[in-house]
C-alpha cells in the first residue's frame, strides 16, 4: 500500500467492526485524517509511514464516544454532592449557572477535554450553555463533538429569551456547518422545561437542517408525574402526539418506560443515550437498556456531567453499566462485556448520528484510535480484551490517542493542551462559584 503517515502496529486490534473481529499481531494505518489499512502484521512488518507507534502487544481499538454530557459542569465537580435533586438544582446548581459567563463555559470545557483524551474519549456530545465556547474548545483540544444550545422555555444566561435561542441555535449550526470535527444539534432541554410549541419549533429547525434533535427524557419518576399531571400522558406517548418521535432524536436516559414507550422508540427509530452512574448517584433509577436492545433500539453511553457523576471516565461506566444491568436483571449473562463495549464505541457514534464516520477501525472512516497499555498486574493474564477493557480496564491504561488522524496523546502526554494551566484556570473559577453559593472552602 502508499505510504502511511501513521501507523499503529504490535498489539491486537479490536475493530468493532459488525462482526466485533478481531486481529492478533495487528496494525491500523492512517493516511491523512482517515484509516488507510487495518489488518494483521508480524512485529516490524507493518507498512511504511512517517511515523510510527509501538503498541507492545496492547490493545488497539476506536476512541471511546460519549454520548451525552455537559462538559463545562466539570467546574461544578464535587459542589454540594449527597443532596435531594431539587435542593442540590435550586441552591446551588441553578445560581452559579444564573452568573456563569462565556469564559466560565470555556474553562470548564477545556478540563473536560483534557480529562476525556486522557480517559480514551475522542468524541463527546454536549448540551449546554454558551455552546458556541464548547465548540471552539473542543476544536483547539482536537476532539470530535456534537453539540448544541440547551432551549427552554424560560431566558437564558447565554441567549436570553427563547426566539433568541432559535436564532443563536440556526447560527451554530451555519456557522459549524462543515467542520471536520464540530457538528451542531438542537437541543430543547426537557418535556417539562419546554413548552409543545418550542418542542415542535426545535424538531423542524432539527428536519430543516438534517441535525439530530436532543432531549432529556423519562429520566426520573417526577418527570412522569410531572408530564402526566400537565399533558395526560406518559413522556413519549406526549412526544408522539407532538410529532416528534423519529430517528432524528436521541432521547438521553430513557429510565422509566413501560412497554409500550419501549415500542414507541423502537418503532420511529428514536436513538437512546443510557447514564448509569448519573441515574445511580440522584437515584433516578435504571434504564430497561437490555429490553431497549432486544427490540433493536441503537443505544450509546454516557456520563452525564461531572456534577451528577464527578467524572467523565467511560471505562468506569462500562463497568457500571454491564453490572447494574446484571443486578437489575438478576441475570449475569445480561449486557455482556462486548456489547458494553459496542455501547462506549460504534454503538454511541451510531447514537449520535456519527456512525459512518467514527466508532469502529473500518478502512475509509475517520481515524479515532487509541492504544491501551496492558502490560500491568490488573491486566496480566489477559484471555478476554473485551472482558478486560469493561471489567479491568482503567481510564489511565490509556497510553496514545489518535482523533481524525492526529496524535493528540502520546505516552499519557497531551500534544494540544496545557493541562496545568487549564487546572489553574478551573481552580480560580471554583472561587467564583463558591461566591456565588455560598458554599465551604475549596477542597
Amino acid at each position: 500500500m502508499e505510504r502511511a503517515d501513521l501507523v499503529i502496529e504490535n498489539g491486537t486490534v479490536l475493530t468493532m467492526d459488525p462482526d466485533n473481529r478481531v486481529i492478533e499481531d495487528g496494525f491500523v494505518a492512517v493516511r491523512g485524517d482517515t484509516l488507510a489499512a487495518v489488518g494483521a502484521a508480524p512485529p516490524g512488518e507493518a507498512p511504511e509511514a512517517a511515523r510510527r507507534i509501538d503498541a507492545r502487544g496492547g490493545l488497539v481499538l476506536p476512541g471511546l464516544v460519549n454520548a451525552h454530557t455537559h462538559a463545562a459542569m466539570t467546574l461544578f465537580r464535587g459542589l454540594a454532592d449527597d443532596l435531594p435533586l431539587m435542593e442540590w438544582l435550586e441552591q446551588y446548581i441553578f445560581p452559579a449557572e444564573g452568573r456563569m459567563d462565556a469564559g466560565f463555559v470555556r474553562a470548564g470545557t477545556l478540563l473536560a477535554c483534557a480529562e476525556m483524551i486522557l480517559s480514551g474519549t475522542t468524541t463527546f456530545c454536549d448540551m449546554y450553555l454558551f455552546e458556541e465556547q464548547v465548540a471552539e474548545a473542543a476544536r483547539s483540544a482536537g476532539m470530535r463533538c456534537l453539540v448544541g444550545e440547551v432551549l427552554y422555555d424560560f431566558p437564558s444566561p447565554s441567549y436570553g429569551p427563547i426566539e433568541k435561542g432559535f436564532e443563536h441555535t440556526e447560527a451554530l449550526i451555519a456557522d459549524w456547518r462543515d467542520d471536520p470535527l464540530v457538528s451542531i444539534a438542537v437541543e430543547p432541554h426537557a418535556i417539562y422545561t419546554c413548552s409543545p410549541d418550542l418542542i415542535k419549533r426545535a424538531r423542524d429547525i432539527a428536519l430543516k437542517h438534517d441535525v439530530p434533535l436532543i432531549m432529556h427524557v423519562a429520566e426520573t419518576r417526577t418527570e412522569i408525574d410531572q408530564v402526566r399531571e400537565m399533558y395526560g400522558k406518559r413522556p413519549f406517548e406526549h412526544l408522539e402526539a407532538l410529532g416528534v418521535l423519529g430517528p432524528h432524536l436521541i432521547a438521553d436516559h430513557c429510565v422509566h418506560l413501560d412497554e409500550p414507550e419501549m415500542d414507541r422508540i423502537a418503532a420511529h427509530g428514536v436513538r437512546a443515550v443510557h447514564n448509569p452512574e448519573s441515574n445511580m448517584k440522584l437515584a433516578s433509577g435504571i434504564s430497561p437498556v437490555s429490553e431497549l436492545l432486544a427490540r433493536g433500539v441503537t443505544v450509546g453511553l454516557g456520563t452525564d456531567g461531572c456534577a451528577s457523576n464527578n467524572n467523565l471516565d467511560l471505562f468506569g461506566e462500562m463497568d457500571t453499566a454491564a453490572k447494574l444491568q446484571k443486578v437489575d436483571t438478576m441475570d449475569p449473562t445480561d449486557l455482556d462485556a462486548a456489547a458494553v463495549l459496542r455501547m462506549a464505541t460504534v454503538e454511541g457514534a451510531r447514537a449520535l448520528g456519527l456512525g459512518d464516520v467514527t466508532g469502529s477501525l473500518e478502512v475509509g472512516k475517520k481515524a479515532d484510535v487509541i492504544v491501551i497499555d496492558t502490560h500491568k498486574p490488573h491486566l496480566t493474564p489477559l484471555y478476554n480484551p473485551f472482558s478486560h477493557l469493561v471489567y479491568a480496564a482503567r481510564a489511565q491504561d490509556v497510553a496514545h490517542s489518535v482523533i481524525n488522524g492526529r496524535l493528540v496523546m502520546e505516552n499519557r502526554t497531551l500534544g494540544g493542551l496545557d493541562v496545568e494551566r487549564i487546572m489553574e484556570e478551573a481552580r480560580r473559577r471554583a472561587g467564583d462559584v463558591m461566591r456565588w453559593t455560598g458554599s465551604g472552602r475549596e477542597g
